[in-house]
């Protein structure tokens, strides 16, 4: 089978590597020549995973046609907030009938709409034409062929069959669901959460107040997955639960890194230079809670973490803040 991966970030790169090892030829798009040379000359992108070694059936390229021509899976892993913009360049080289796979974990500022809905208009394709990956999937672990389980969810249970098998290697182990809202939101409020359990850790807040960050933040995802017509069980499995302790618990977690930057007191500026990668969840507060307001959903650590990163907000204020609400049932 011949696959594409479209993206040559840390995420793009380990799904890229998991692909090749299951068996697939796949073919990564980079932007820059130097990376897609790498990949294709030494089998490593050091610059994005400098822990992976991929297989001999992944090569690079900069030519999107080249890198999708024949492919029967293409893989989308770029920033989310990016995606409809280059989607709309890319789309007509896609052949017709690729499964397109969302590997993207946010919320579109402005539409509100999820990845898979980006996918569908931006590309012109069907529902059941995307499928879903997310899980407690941090890049550096999968490079280092660590045990990890991930949720392959697409509306077809044939397609989410197919790509289950494609990604299936003795250390990456996909289950399959139809809950596409249901994983999509777990995936993007989990990067909000671990902002602000970056920003806990940040001002030595402890085991108490992480945990509750941990349960309250869950809450707060399935309230609004609910409103959306999620199930409510999704967000206990590995697309809610297990990506949301993965993202919070890890220092390699690039929205819990970026959190403890802001708990110091560092600006947005400073925190993008000293992390170097997109924290998904700085730009997807903002749409979190607009999709939220929506739907007549409460998210007030969403709404903290917002005030936080855009409108200047001490994270010691916010954490008062979310402790002096009005007292409720849990």
């Amino acid at each position: 089978m011949k696959a594409a991966v479209i993206g040559s970030g840390s995420w793009g790169t380990a799904v890229a590597k998991v692909l090749g090892d299951a068996g697939a030829e796949v073919t990564m798009w980079a932007r820059r020549e130097a990376v897609a040379a790498e990949i294709r000359d030494q089998g490593t992108n050091k610059g994005s995973l400098p822990t992976a070694t991929l297989s001999k059936r992944v090569t690079g390229t900069t030519d999107l046609a080249e890198a999708v021509a024949g492919a029967e899976m293409i893989a989308l892993a770029v920033p989310s907030q990016t995606l409809r913009g280059n989607l709309a360049d890319w789309a007509p080289a896609f052949p017709a009938g690729a499964t397109l796979i969302s590997l993207m974990k946010g919320i579109e500022l402005g539409t509100l709409k999820r990845m898979s809905e980006v996918i569908v208009e931006t590309a012109h394709v069907a529902p059941d034409r995307v499928v879903v990956v997310s899980g407690p999937n941090l890049a550096p672990e999968i490079a280092a062929e660590q045990p990890t389980a991930t949720v392959v969810a697409c509306s077809d249970e044939g397609r989410a069959k197919h790509v289950q098998h494609a990604l299936a290697t003795p250390y990456f182990r996909p289950y399959t669901s139809d809950d596409v809202v249901g994983c999509e939101l777990g995936g993007a409020v989990k990067n909000v959460i671990a902002l602000a359990y970056g920003m806990a850790v940040a001002i030595g807040l402890g085991d108490n107040t992480r945990a509750s960050l941990i349960t309250r933040g869950l809450a707060e995802t399935s309230r609004l997955g609910v409103a959306l017509g999620a199930d409510p069980l999704t967000f206990a499995g590995l697309a809610g639960l297990g990506d949301l302790v993965a993202s919070c618990s890890s220092p390699l977690a690039r929205n819990r890194t970026f959190g403890e930057h802001l708990g110091r007191g560092e600006s947005l500026d400073q925190a993008q230079a000293a992390t170097r990668q997109t924290a998904e969840g700085v730009k997807s507060c903002l749409s979190i809670r607009d999709l939220a307001r929506v739907h007549g959903v409460e998210m007030p650590i969403v709404e903290q973490v917002e005030r936080v990163c855009h409108e200047g907000v001490d994270p010691r204020v916010a954490v008062k803040l979310l402790m002096t609400r009005e007292m409720k049932p849990e």
